[in-house]
């Protein structure tokens, strides 16, 4: 499988899993604190399949990034916690940063 597929999967694994977080309601909701358990362990799972090709520097810094990303989105809609100027535009920056690494650095095309 392509590197950033897994990537991709790890990411919504990870963000699946900081959404159940967030409604376990401190780990009081047993099917939320078992989604987050299982999104977690597959997310980390698959990203481990990632550095295989991809070095850690890139994987992570796109994990995170678009991790950030689309938590605050998630937040945003399923959570009702509003994203105020700063906010956006700290999230217009880290896409553009994962973009800058994605498309000029020789590191992310290794794979």
């Amino acid at each position: 499988m392509h590197p950033y597929l897994t990537l991709i999967g790890a990411i919504v694994a990870e963000v699946i899993a900081t959404s159940a977080l967030q409604a376990s309601q401190q780990f009081t909701k047993p099917l939320y604190s078992i989604i987050v358990c299982i999104g977690y362990g597959t997310a980390f799972y698959l990203m481990s399949l990632t550095l295989k090709s991809l070095p850690v520097g890139i994987v992570y810094a796109v994990w995170s990034g678009l991790g950030i990303v689309l938590i605050s989105f998630v937040g945003w809609l399923a959570f009702k916690q509003k994203l105020d100027l700063p906010a956006i535009i700290g999230i217009a920056l880290i896409i553009s940063g994962v973009v800058v690494m994605q498309v000029f650095s020789k590191l992310a095309h290794t794979a």
